[in-house]
C-alpha cells in the first residue's frame, strides 16, 4: 500500500526514471492546497468538504493519541484526477518468491519500483516479463516520502470509509517514525501493525456500533484472505525448494495458482456470502510476484503485535523498541523478529 519515493532522491538511477519520479512528485505537490482552503472555497463539493474535515480529525488523533509525527503531512489535499497516486511494479524470478529489488542512495533498496504513469509501469513490467520475471503492477493510493516533504491527502483515498481513511493516514505516518534501509518487509509490516492498532483505537474513541461492526467484519475477511494467500505462498516455496526439475516445478506452480483461484471462489461463497471486495485481486492471471508482494506488507506483523503487547500497549515505548530493531543490521534484525514470532520465521 505504500511507495517510498526512492526515485526522487536517487540521482544515479536511469535518467528517464528519475525524470518521471521528480516530475510526478512535484506536480502532485504543486496541486496540493491546505485543508482550510478547500473547506472555505464555495466551489468545493459538500461531500469533499465533509471528508476533509473528517481527515483533519483523524490527523489530529494520529498525533495526540498515537504519538505519530505532528507536522504538515496530511494537512493539505490534492486532486490528481487519476485513480492511483502511483503504480508499483513487483517482480520475482519465475521459480522464486524473492522480490527483485531496486537500490538507491540515501534510502537504500526497495522490493518494488513506483511510477506516476500507469503506462510506464506496465512498460517496465513487460520488459521484466520478457526477461523471464513474474510481474505484478499494483495501483497504490498513497505513498510516503519519509518526512522529506509534506505528503498531502489525495483523491485516491479521501472518499474511503472512515476506518479505511484512518488506516491510510496512520500507515503512511508510521513510515516517518522508523525506516530501515534495504528491508521492505520490516518497514511495511511495522506500518501495517501501526495502522491496525491505530484504527482499533480510533474506532473505540470515535466510531459507532455500526462502524465498529463493519470493521470487525472487514478484519475477519482480510485475515482469511491473507491466510489463503500465505498458505499458497508457502506451498510455492516448498515447490521451489524441492529437487524437482524446472519443468516439473513450473507444472506444480501452475497447479498451486489454479488451486488458489478455486479456494478463493469457495471462500467467497461459503464464508463471505458472495462478498466481492477481493475480486479485483483475483480477476487476473496471478503470479509469484503477487504472493511475494503480499508477504512484504504482512510477514512481520505478528512480531510487531507481540512487541506492542510486551510494551503494554504503550505506543511511544513501542516505537522506541522498533527504532532499536531498525538500527540493527538486517541479519540481527531478522533474528530478533524471529524470536518474537517464531511461527513466522518457520513459514518464511
Amino acid at each position: 500500500m505504500t511507495l517510498v519515493l526512492v526515485g526522487l532522491l536517487a540521482g544515479c538511477t536511469t535518467l528517464g526514471y528519475y525524470q518521471q519520479a521528480a516530475q510526478g512528485h512535484l506536480a502532485l505537490m504543486a496541486s496540493a492546497r491546505p485543508i482550510a482552503d478547500w473547506v472555505e472555497d464555495p466551489a468545493t463539493p459538500q461531500s469533499l468538504r465533509e471528508r476533509l474535515l473528517r481527515a483533519r480529525e483523524i490527523r489530529r488523533f494520529a498525533a495526540a493519541a498515537l504519538g505519530l509525527p505532528e507536522n504538515r503531512s496530511y494537512t493539505a489535499y490534492a486532486d490528481l484526477k487519476r485513480p492511483a497516486a502511483v503504480w508499483n511494479v513487483f517482480a520475482t524470478p519465475e521459480l522464486s518468491l524473492e522480490l527483485k529489488t531496486w537500490c538507491y542512495p540515501v534510502v537504500g533498496c526497495a522490493g518494488y519500483r513506483g511510477y506516476f504513469d500507469r503506462a510506464a509501469a506496465e512498460a517496465m513490467a513487460a520488459e521484466l516479463a520478457a526477461r523471464g520475471y513474474d510481474v505484478n503492477v499494483a495501483p497504490v493510493p498513497a505513498y510516503s516520502t519519509l518526512g522529506w516533504f509534506d505528503d498531502p491527502l489525495l483523491n485516491t483515498f479521501i472518499f474511503a470509509p472512515d476506518a479505511e481513511l484512518a488506516r491510510m493516514v496512520f500507515h503512511e505516518l508510521a513510515h516517518q517514525v522508523v525506516y530501515a534501509r534495504d528491508d521492505t518487509a520490516f518497514n511495511e509490516s511495522f506500518a501495517t501493525a501501526v495502522e491496525r492498532e491505530g484504527v482499533r483505537r480510533w474506532l473505540a474513541a470515535h466510531g459507532d456500533e455500526r462502524s465498529r461492526a463493519a470493521w470487525i467484519a472487514h478484519t475477519q475477511r482480510r485475515d482469511e484472505f491473507l491466510a489463503l494467500l500465505l498458505a499458497h505462498r508457502q506451498r510455492l516455496g516448498e515447490v521451489f525448494a524441492s529437487g524437482l526439475a524446472d519443468d516439473a516445478k513450473r507444472a506444480a506452480k501452475a497447479a498451486v495458482l489454479d488451486d488458489l483461484q478455486r479456494e478463493y471462489r469457495r471462500l467467497r461463497q461459503e464464508r463471505w456470502g458472495g462478498f466481492a471486495g477481493y475480486d479485483r485481486f483475483f480477476d487476473r492471471e496471478l503470479t509469484t510476484a503477487h504472493l511475494a508482494a503480499v508477504g512484504a506488507y504482512n510477514d512481520w506483523v505478528p512480531a510487531f503485535d507481540v512487541l506492542l503487547a510486551e510494551c503494554g500497549g504503550d505506543l511511544p515505548q513501542f516505537y522506541a523498541r522498533v527504532r532499536q530493531l531498525g538500527s540493527l543490521d538486517r541479519p540481527a534484525r531478522t533474528a530478533a523478529l524471529s524470536r518474537l514470532a517464531p511461527q513466522v520465521a518457520q513459514a518464511r
